[in-house]
């Protein structure tokens, strides 16, 4: 047979392959749809290729052509939670989709806190072990890629979740959404997509950071590393943008840690990253982060700043942040062990704020004003309507100074959301921090119990340079 012959044919064979549908692998056995939505689904054919979409359970019949580009896209309308139900797409081939639960999907996403998983020393999550089989929950982990733009397809695959699955799950995600679940009575599908030690402008497109001059400037502080992307953008055209099409819920994230070094940019960014992500999916979906912990960093107040940072972005109605400093054992570990009570709080978040249950207490008490009179400094609270409690005899880190800028450790009296503080070294009070430093962990707490966010009413410049050892 002459070369050209069998080139000829080979390249027939070529074109043959890729003349059958092929999906995304997000689209796979075992998915979970958003309920109640119009989702998309998506995947890539010969030009001109006529394909018939059949929905189980409405036997709903869609018909879509491919594009000259191979791509295709369809919508489809989802039901009421349940399954398991199945997809049929038939073109020159045929693809059965089966064992398809409809609830709710939320993506978890984030650094190392987010990433720690059981495989990761979270040991908690063998207790469920022999629960989990009446869970009705999937996951999908998002394997770690990078690149210069965005993509349209990730790696990974739908499973059930069991003892094997979880374990490579993250904890918080997997707590979060057994919570959820456990509220909702509904089939749950959990995105894991999350890389320890990354910076949130990896997780930003890049155009976004790269058009403003202040962002730009402090991605370029962060210093490249052989363990995790820092460039603006990879992460989110590997491990985001390929997920736009598919119908979520919501997003929960547990990131800033590694934007500790240029804390005055991230209220900003993270406004930022979020809109882009609300833009891609069309929704302004909800958006629920943890605080980061209490935890020695080498720069005075650079956590505190990151802390302070994530308050100020719960101006926008559809974020909502969970204050954990009293689930810190070691501030000396930057990864708290108890991923399970911030899954919870995450849980009871999206419980009472986005699906409307009568989940009371979800918000940390933040401070709403404060006023001055003789020695005293009141500060109220939103959030704390059940009242204020300590826990132990004394406030802890809980300061108060004049003019001069000296704190000293203050007293306290409450008066239902109110705190009333005071101290005998400062006679006319100007301002109050709480918890503000990197390290400090306050005992102030709502009587519902959760702890009160750490705050300061001051804008007064800090030292923040490296101590000399």
């Amino acid at each position: 047979m002459r070369p050209y012959v069998l080139l000829l044919i080979l390249s027939s064979f070529v074109l043959l392959a890729q003349a059958k549908i092929r999906l995304p692998n997000v689209l796979s056995n075992h998915m979970v749809l958003q309920q109640q939505s119009t989702t998309k689904l998506w995947g890539w054919a010969n030009p001109e290729e006529k394909i018939k979409i059949v929905t189980s359970w409405n036997n709903q019949v869609y018909e879509v052509i491919t594009d000259g580009n191979a791509n295709w896209k369809v919508a489809i309308t989802t039901p009421v939670a349940g399954g398991p139900h199945s997809i049929s797409l038939q073109g020159e081939n045929t693809i059965l989709l089966n064992d398809i639960l409809i609830g709710e999907v939320w993506v978890c996403s984030g650094q190392s806190n987010m990433e720690w998983s059981y495989n990761l020393g979270i040991s908690s999550v063998k207790k469920d072990f022999e629960q989990l089989a009446k869970m009705n929950i999937r996951l999908f982990n998002v394997a770690k890629r990078t690149s210069q733009s965005p993509q349209d397809d990730i790696d990974g695959t739908w499973t059930g979740l069991d003892s094997n699955t979880v374990k490579a799950f993250s904890a918080v995600g997997y707590y979060f959404g057994k919570h959820l679940q456990h509220g909702l009575q509904v089939p749950i599908g959990l995105i894991n997509s999350s890389w320890g030690g990354t910076p949130a402008e990896t997780w930003t497109p890049a155009n976004q950071v790269e058009q403003d001059a202040t962002l730009k400037r402090d991605a370029q502080l962060k210093a490249e590393t052989k363990w995790w992307p820092v460039a603006p953008g990879y992460a989110y055209n590997a491990m985001i943008a390929p997920l736009k099409n598919f119908q979520i819920a919501g997003t929960i994230w547990y990131q800033g840690e590694s934007n500790c070094v240029t804390p005055a940019s991230y209220s900003q960014l993270m406004r930022t990253m979020v809109y882009a992500w609300r833009a891609d999916w069309q929704k302004d979906f909800p958006f629920y982060y943890v605080q980061i912990a209490p935890f020695k960093y080498a720069i005075p107040y650079e956590g505190a700043l990151v802390r302070e940072a994530q308050t100020k972005n719960l101006q926008d109605k559809k974020m909502g942040m969970v204050v954990i400093s009293d689930l810190v054992s070691d501030t000396l570990n930057i990864h708290p062990t108890n991923k399970e009570d911030v899954g919870l709080r995450l849980a009871n978040m999206a419980l009472g704020d986005t699906y409307g249950l009568p989940i009371t207490n979800y918000s940390s008490p933040m401070v709403k004003s404060f006023t001055v009179q003789g020695n005293k400094i009141t500060v109220t609270f939103d959030h704390a309507d059940e009242g204020l409690q300590l826990r132990g005899k004394e406030p802890t880190a809980l300061l108060i100074a004049g003019a001069n800028r000296v704190f000293y450790p203050a007293t306290i009296k409450f008066d239902k959301n109110q705190i009333i503080a005071s101290s005998q070294k400062v006679r006319q009070p100007v301002a109050i921090r709480y918890q503000f430093s990197n390290a400090g962990i306050g005992n102030i707490f709502s009587k519902g119990g959760l702890p009160v966010a750490p705050f300061r009413t001051d804008d007064w410049e800090l030292d923040n340079r490296v101590a000399k050892p």
